[in-house]
């Protein structure tokens, strides 16, 4: 099989099993590719970012039923009762989405000045490093929640610019989203549906930007589409089934482990 084909099916798979978990898809796959497929930094940072146009699919076909009753609840949306509890979650998807395009956008900057200045290896420890950072942070949180029904606009703008802040590879978005809703009170299995319904409008959106900015890097168009393709359908399959394994597993260990190993390596790098 031709190696343009494996690294798109390799990189597709990946992004459709780490989006659903709070371990930054985006840090593992920039991690791959960078030392174990020798792409440079900057475009395995892109590659990645696009790759989460396919999980938004997935997102939007898992939860398609929930994302018709929120758009249905559009023409009833009056600013006097925007968190009222039938309208507290399309009015908290809509200024989280805002607040994440406010934070995100300038983080993108900066990220691709970062990466442009970075050697190989104090980059891999850089993406190590926050690994380790989002990890203690699900440990932090990890027996909190439950007291909270529906979100306030303290909630959105929170969530929303972390968000925004997680387009640094290495921070998990989900588990970073999550972790703030978990601190703020609510539920398990509601902090990460709010965060997978919140990344169906950001993900897509970084697809877009990244494609227009830089064009569908490292691979050609057609291996592209392949890895897209993959991602969505491999989302699509395993998120049920991962975010059951979510609320079992502690994966801070998981981001302590990994992000202490690209640490070390990074480190062995600039030796």
């Amino acid at each position: 099989m031709d190696r343009s084909v494996v690294l798109a099916l390799v990189v597709g798979i990946l992004q459709g099993v780490f989006e659903w978990l709070p371990i930054s898809s985006e840090g593992n796959i920039t991690l791959y590719l960078t030392v174990v497929e020798n792409v440079s930094p900057a475009v395995a940072v892109q590659l990645s970012l696009f790759l989460h146009a396919g999980t938004a699919l997935s997102a939007l076909a898992y939860y398609r039923d929930e994302v018709i009753e929120l758009l249905g609840e559009i023409p009833n949306w009056r600013p006097d009762g925007a968190f009222d509890r039938e309208r507290s979650e399309l009015t908290f998807l809509v200024v989280a989405t805002l607040a994440t395009a406010a934070v995100g956008l300038p983080a993108l900057l900066v990220l691709e000045e970062l990466v442009g200045q970075l050697a190989g290896g104090a980059f891999v420890a850089l993406i190590g490093g926050l690994l380790v950072v989002t990890g203690l942070v699900q440990r932090g949180v990890e027996d909190r929640g439950g007291r909270r029904e529906t979100p306030d606009l303290f909630d959105a703008v929170l969530v929303g610019g972390l968000q925004g802040l997680a387009i640094l590879p290495g921070i998990s978005r989900s588990g970073t989203t999550a972790s703030a809703l978990l601190l703020r009170g609510h539920d398990g299995p509601s902090s990460f549906r709010l965060s997978f319904l919140l990344s169906i409008p950001a993900a897509l959106g970084a697809g877009v930007v990244t494609t227009l900015s830089d064009g569908i890097p490292a691979i050609s168009p057609a291996m592209a589409a392949v890895a897209l393709a993959t991602s969505a359908v491999v989302g699509y399959l395993t998120i049920d089934a991962l975010m059951r394994l979510v609320e079992r597993v502690s994966f801070w260990l998981v981001c302590v482990g990994l992000g202490s190993l690209a640490v070390v390596g990074g480190g062995v790098f600039l030796l």
